[in-house]
């Protein structure tokens, strides 16, 4: 194990901008980058951090931090205060001694405030080192100093060691169960989901048009048997645009005419009324067959006009259909027998109606597969992603046509705790999914090929210019790396349903679906929830800490924030745990708020992120 010394030489060697906004410190002053102030530590003159598991993915970090980082710390703090104060008889840049500066510094908390600064200095730029070069974890939202910096600061002397004990919530780790029988956690998964049924009518057809391109025609014996529905037939075509009573007019050019053309009479294969007019006719006979061009032709002189054919019947045949056997299916291609020709076409068939059912097949994977480990959720995740659903369903609401006023009386401290007990167990669900799916493509090896990147990428633009919408924000990495994580999900997906034990129930599109009114009633009993809460509030005289947050939340009401418009957590996450509930409904407000007012800026912008699942 790495001895904190050499972290504190690194800390010392790249110390660079205060980092007091990561903790609750009264000033705030900017600093620049600056120059290593010494280049010399050894691990002899310090004591290895110690690290605490804590419940729900967090950690209590111990650090020994030596005299010499301590001292280089409060010089710096000195020197950067140095730069933003003036004093009387030194220019700006000269060496103040630190007296000097501390009693210019009075007025803003004087000595004890600036080994505030330090102590947060020193902080903010160990922790991190600390949690990944020493322990391998990845630190998630904002640490707290279990004793607040403002006390350290008491007994703090620059120059001297100094132990300091902070708490943070760490990225989590994967745990997979063992499952005795199963090569695999992940492998066989089960569960339940419903979809409408499987469409025979266009498998039938399907079936069908493929045995009509394996026809064989068999020429009529007799040149007096009239022509059936199924047959085939040579024929030369000799065209005329019809006049108003229906007469011949002008003739056609001659790409609308033709001659030895073969005619198969069979529906929907032609122009309107060619294989009726056909119909009956035999060798020899020429037919006078009335028409109408499709409306989609390309030559718009001809579409959707009447027209009349001349059509002399050179030859007739008798098309015979192969039955579906074996010897038929290899001469599609080999190796395919029938029962694997019937399943490859029915998978082809339902491909389109699987992809309607591909978000609740992948809810009953994630169900099952969040089962298959086990994951500490930090409470900082569970939090932020409260925060977003939380500003998701006050939309829903503005959209239903409640006024903003009522809105901001539903923001407070109760109301969104309440809420997020609702929603905390189904948020950890989702988080482990999220998680167990990025861990199976990395184990899986699973890669989106780039081309299929830049097809989705060029589809998206196509359909934008369709719609008159800029496409300048679509060549960014970060279009690039969302539509990738979205296709590598859904390859993720797939490859856990090929090897999984799903139960699939068949119903009509009409039937109850008991999925979406356990979602419906759900929401709304949040939103009940939400709104007796704040009745209730009201009732007590809460009404002015409301306006607070109101107020507070209203200076905002133009800002835009990314960070409410992702589905899922983001690992860096920029807003930590509240300090307080007033802290916390004063965040969440904000990004509500925000939230709400950029969907009504944004009116009609629709963010495809989807799941895929």
């Amino acid at each position: 194990m790495a001895r904190i010394s050499q972290i504190a030489l690194a800390a010392c060697l790249a110390l660079s901008a205060l980092h007091a906004d990561a903790f609750t410190v009264t000033h705030h002053v900017p600093v620049r980058q600056h120059q290593p102030l010494f280049q010399s530590s050894t691990a002899e003159d310090s004591k290895p951090s110690v690290l605490k598991r804590l419940p729900e993915s967090a950690v209590e970090l111990t650090l020994y931090i030596p005299s010499k980082a301590t001292g280089a710390a409060y010089d710096k703090t000195l020197s950067e205060v140095a730069k933003n104060v003036n004093i009387p008889g030194f220019r700006k840049g000269a060496k103040i001694p630190p007296q000097v500066i501390e009693n210019a510094w009075s007025k803003n908390g004087g000595k004890r405030a600036l080994k505030t600064m330090a102590i947060n200095e020193l902080v903010g730029e160990l922790i991190s080192p600390a949690l990944k070069d020493e322990y391998d974890l990845e630190p998630i939202g904002q640490p707290s100093l279990v004793t607040s910096a403002e006390e350290l600061a008491e007994g703090f002397v620059p120059g001297e060691d100094l132990e300091v004990t902070v708490k943070c919530d760490v990225w989590p780790e994967i745990q997979w169960k063992e499952v005795e029988g199963k090569e695999k956690p992940y492998f066989g998964l089960t569960g339940k989901y419903k979809r409408k049924p499987f469409n025979q009518e266009r498998f039938d057809a399907a079936l069908r048009d493929l045995t009509e391109r394996y026809a064989k025609l068999e020429p009529y014996d007799d040149d007096s048997q009239e022509l059936a529905m199924g047959d085939a037939c040579k024929v030369n075509m000799v065209g005329y645009m019809a006049t108003a009573d229906g007469e011949k007019g002008d003739k056609l050019p001659d790409a609308a005419s033709g001659d030895d053309v073969e005619v198969i009479l069979g529906g929907g294969r032609y122009m309107e009324g060619l294989v009726e007019g056909l119909e009956g006719g035999k060798v020899g006979e020429t037919k006078t067959v009335k028409v109408r061009f499709p409306d989609a032709l390309k030559n718009k002189d001809l579409a959707g006009k009447d027209a009349i054919f001349d059509v002399t019947i050179l030859s007739a045949s008798k098309r015979i259909l192969p039955e579906i056997t074996d010897e038929f299916a290899a001469e599609v291609r080999d190796g395919l027998t029938a029962e694997s020709l019937r399943d490859e076409l029915r998978k082809a068939v339902d491909s389109q109606d699987a992809q309607e059912y591909m978000g609740v097949r992948n809810e009953a994977l994630g169900k099952s597969l969040a089962e298959c480990m086990d994951v500490d959720v930090p409470d900082t995740l569970v939090t932020n992603q409260a925060r977003e659903k939380y500003a998701l369903m006050m939309t829903d609401m503005r959209n239903s046509g409640m006024a903003d006023e009522e809105i901001k009386q539903l923001i407070n401290p109760e109301n969104f705790i309440k809420y997020k007990d609702i929603e905390k167990a189904d948020i950890i669900r989702d988080f482990k999914v999220s998680m167990a799916v990025d861990e199976i493509a990395r184990l899986e090896n699973i890669q989106v090929p780039a081309y299929q990147v830049d097809e989705q990428i060029q589809s998206l633009k196509d359909q934008a210019q369709k719609e008159g919408t800029a496409t300048d924000d679509m060549d960014g990495e970060q279009m690039r790396r969302k539509i990738e994580s979205t296709l590598e999900r859904r390859m993720v997906y797939d490859f856990l349903a090929e090897a999984a034990e799903l139960e699939v129930e068949y119903v009509d599109e009409e039937e109850f679906d008991e999925a979406l009114m356990e979602r419906l009633a759900a929401e709304s009993l949040a939103r009940e929830e939400a709104e007796k809460a704040a009745e209730s509030a009201e009732e007590e005289g809460k009404q002015q800490q409301d306006d607070v947050v109101v107020a507070e939340a209203t200076q905002e009401l133009e800002e835009k924030v990314e960070s409410a418009k992702e589905a899922e957590p983001v690992k860096e996450s920029s807003s930590g745990p509240a300090k307080s509930p007033e802290e916390d409904v004063e965040l969440t407000t904000q990004v509500i708020m925000n939230y709400v007012n950029s969907q009504a800026d944004d009116d009609g912008v629709v963010d495809d992120d989807d799941d895929d699942e």
